[in-house]
């Protein structure tokens, strides 16, 4: 039996749904803190587990019968590496035997804005082939998705206005990453495989921008903020400062070319060409047109 972490979330929950196309619903579980929000799952037959991450016998419970645990990592930056360590103890005391993480793909983690953030899911990992149990490691690239976060509502009309200079992305959508997941999940040949899903290519900000105009038919320009006149406009246009601080991570990040890791992996896993930014561009913005 596989069991999906994170199922009622974005990306889990497209892992779930990814695995039933592939195995029986009774070979599938998901782990959720309210059975209430899993009730859809539960009509199609997956079982649904009740556990806490901060309550290590309802994990071991939880886990019973389970053969393979995907680890959706969490949002809680308060204590994530304890979360996540609790997760894979109760998993190998329940007898549970091949254990994916789904990761990041990154480098010049040391001198990234990002690295507080980022550090806890390669710690995780580290953790997890400490724990003597099969892993598989995920390693998502930035998703696709996030864009029109970056971008705000009128990016057509604006521009994208960031601080994010030229640095390359290999965006890939989080459902391309799912279904690569689910495959794995699911297939054979994976054990201790650390896989990097991101797509064979890499786009800036600017290329993005261009390929914006090509659509609308007319000019979306790119402007490349510095940090504090980002912040000033921001912060005018009443984004809270969690939120900017979170955009500038990430932006710089993308600036320094931290996440600039283009490979075939993701291509090789699917069976075909992930989603390139122009499609996903296409479908998010000009859908129907």
């Amino acid at each position: 039996m596989i069991l999906v972490t994170g199922a009622t979330g974005q990306l889990g929950g497209a892992v779930v749904e990814f695995l039933l196309k592939k195995v029986a619903a009774d070979q599938v579980a998901v782990l959720v803190r309210d059975a209430s929000k899993a009730t859809d799952l539960q009509h199609k037959g997956v079982s649904v587990r009740v556990g806490d991450y901060h309550d290590y016998a309802s994990l071991v419970q939880a886990f019973q019968g389970v053969d393979t645990v995907l680890l959706v990592s969490t949002n809680d930056l308060n204590d994530r590496v304890g979360q996540h360590l609790n997760v894979i103890n109760a998993a190998k005391e329940a007898g549970v035997t091949r254990f994916a993480y789904t990761g990041v793909t990154m480098q010049h983690l040391d001198q990234s804005p990002l690295k507080d953030f980022m550090g806890d899911h390669f710690t995780t990992e580290e953790n997890l082939k400490n724990s003597g149990l099969t892993y598989i490691f995920l390693r998502d690239g930035l998703y696709s998705d996030v864009l029109p976060q970056f971008f705000g509502p009128h990016v057509l009309e604006t521009g994208i206005f960031l601080p994010a200079g030229q640095g390359r992305v290999p965006f890939a959508t989080r459902l391309n990453m799912a279904e690569a997941a689910a495959n794995v999940l699911a297939g054979e040949g994976h054990d201790n495989q650390i896989y990097e899903l991101v797509n064979t290519e890499s786009w800036s900000m600017a290329d993005a921008a261009v390929i914006l105009s090509e659509l609308a038919g007319e000019d979306v320009a790119y402007t490349d903020a510095p940090n504090e006149v980002f912040t000033d406009v921001m912060k005018k246009a009443g984004v809270p400062e969690g939120g900017i601080g979170f955009v500038i991570g990430f932006a710089n990040a993308i600036g320094k070319n931290d996440f600039d890791m283009p490979g075939t992996t993701l291509e090789q896993l699917l069976g075909r060409k992930p989603t390139s930014l122009k499609d996903y561009l296409q479908a998010t913005y000009f859908a129907g047109k």
